[in-house]
């Protein structure tokens, strides 16, 4: 077979030769052009990585640590700070409870290899994190779809009557907090009747909590699902919004029966984790520095949030709405029908160097109900460049 050959050409599973780029790849080509204004993927803000108390917790761990760099076990001392750092999110678990995994995205991969059997329904909102329809493709799962927006919140009268109809999902997949791409979190009547159902209908929720810390109105965030029921609620956390990527540390909390099969499972696809960054992670949160750390994310990202929001208000032709994030990193646009935001992006790049996520990447199996919807990040630029994206981005939209 020649390099040439096509990928239909090659031995693959089915699924695999229905694979194509991600936007998400797709995207992060186009950005990298010198010049562009984007406001397009969910990165942190890089000049915010703790990176003095992360280089001390590395020279730390390898002083102190002979066997930091070898095979081992995972440590059972940040499963104790996990348990601490959950409390602070109203949930009580143990570390009997606590699988530590290589990062948010590994965690939502294993539990549904153990929840899924292929060619099983799963319940999904109408726009979700596309990294999770990825993780759904081997398993050419049937997706059921549930309607979320900024104005009505969850559909739960609609969740409730596919239920009572019959269908039986694997699993729901949500985001209570700081929703990607849709910015919007959930009020706690929704979190209570949503629990309700699961337990009613037996169907477990993989809640993914990636941006849970990262809220910016007084009081905090809301509890997540997981601390109304600690039997179908199954929490995926990451340090990676939080900390920082590159560590690809992450956490499961779920019932400890879960918790050897988990394992299993994991050892399958990467025989250990990665220990040396966790025990980084783990020195990091013993210094004490984790609080003061999130008090400046949440205040320079409140302040970016705000100066999208007055950028959108001064620059976003008539018509147009946007949701009001209070946790995460996103903020979720709406335009009038007569734009379709996959044709809009090529033109922005094209005319005014200036790049967002389109609604399609996050539409459930390419379905055309977010095709004038666009998603805008807030975490990664600073306040400056942010007021010139969206003044770019208005120019493109006035002109059609």
């Amino acid at each position: 077979m020649t390099a040439s050959s096509t990928s239909s050409e090659l031995p693959l599973a089915s699924w695999a030769r229905r694979l194509a780029p991600s936007a998400i790849q797709d995207m992060l080509q186009k950005i990298t052009r010198p010049g562009v204004f984007s406001l397009a993927l969910g990165l942190p803000a890089a000049e915010l990585f703790p990176t003095q108390g992360m280089a001390e917790a590395a020279a730390r761990v390898l002083a102190e640590q002979v066997g930091a760099l070898q095979y081992s076990a995972t440590l059972e001392p940040l499963r104790e700070q996990v348990v601490a750092l959950m409390a602070k999110r109203g949930v009580r678990c143990s570390t009997s409870q606590v699988f530590l995994t290589t990062g948010a995205q590994q965690g939502m991969n294993l539990l549904t290899r153990l929840l899924l059997e292929p060619g099983q329904a799963v319940l999904l909102e109408d726009r979700v994190y596309s990294g999770f329809q990825q993780v759904l493709d081997p398993f050419q799962a049937r997706r059921l779809t549930v309607k979320r927006d900024g104005r009505t919140g969850l559909d739960l009268e609609g969740m409730a009557s596919l239920l009572k109809s019959g269908e039986r999902p694997a699993f729901l997949y949500t985001m209570s907090d700081g929703h990607n791409p849709l910015g919007t979190s959930l009020a706690m009547a929704e979190r209570e009747r949503l629990v309700e159902l699961a337990r009613e209908y037996r169907m477990p929720i993989i809640e993914d909590d990636a941006y849970g810390f990262l809220h910016y109105e007084e009081g905090g965030a809301l509890p997540p699902l997981r601390s109304l029921d600690a039997q179908w609620v199954y929490y995926v956390g990451s340090f990676s919004k939080i900390l920082a990527p590159a560590l690809r540390v992450g956490w499961v909390v779920v019932p400890e029966s879960m918790v050897f099969r988990l394992a299993t499972v994991k050892e399958s696809s990467d025989i250990d984790t990665a220990t040396f960054t966790q025990r980084m992670v783990l020195a990091f949160l013993e210094s004490g520095r984790l609080d003061a750390h999130l008090d400046r994310l949440r205040g320079e990202y409140r302040l970016r949030r705000d100066t999208l929001l007055r950028a959108l208000e001064e620059h976003l032709p008539e018509g147009a709405s946007w949701t009001k994030p209070t946790s995460g990193m996103f903020v979720w646009v709406e335009l009038p029908e007569r734009f379709d935001t996959t044709v809009l992006l090529a033109r922005a790049l094209e005319t005014q160097q200036v790049a967002f996520l389109p609604g399609q990447a996050f539409a459930v199996s390419g379905g055309r109900s977010a095709s004038h919807g666009l998603r805008l990040n807030f975490s990664h630029c600073e306040p400056a460049r942010i007021e010139e994206a969206v003044r770019r981005l208005g120019t493109v939209l006035r002109a059609g």
